[in-house]
């Protein structure tokens, strides 16, 4: 790789996040993409993905070749401070009260079994008294 003279503060590099001012951090190197936007073959937004983050782990999962790594020292413009790097944060879901839905039909069908047979009896009740012949 070129010599990287300079350190950038990661705050500094993810401000380039633009196509026509993209920077990227891999393997603890800056490295001024632009030029090579047009060119990249998974295209522009594959490279403008990874901005704003340590990329190394993006770059190594895809397989790059021997020939593509050669080719990065081109578009390397120093380092990294490494101590400036956002620490990884596991993703956390919020908490949710669960949802059940078997508990919930269960509870739906208890109701019914209670419900609709007082409510025939309620219906047989009313409509014999109000069909009732007066003598």
């Amino acid at each position: 790789m070129a010599a990287a003279s300079k350190t950038y503060h990661f705050d500094e590099v993810a401000k380039h996040n633009v196509t026509k001012d993209c920077w990227v951090v891999i393997s603890g190197k800056v490295f001024d993409v632009t030029p090579f936007m047009d060119e990249h073959p998974g295209g522009d937004e594959v490279l403008l993905a990874v901005t704003g983050k340590d990329a190394t782990d993006d770059f190594e999962d895809v397989g790059h070749s021997t020939s593509a790594k050669e080719m990065m020292s081109k578009y390397c413009i120093g380092e990294i401070d490494s101590s400036s790097i956002p620490t990884k944060r596991m993703y956390v879901p919020p908490q949710q009260a669960s949802y059940n839905p078997d508990k919930t039909s269960e509870f739906v069908i208890k109701i019914l079994q209670f419900l609709v047979p007082i409510l025939i009896l309620g219906l047989a009740f009313a409509v014999r008294h109000f069909t009732k012949v007066v003598e």
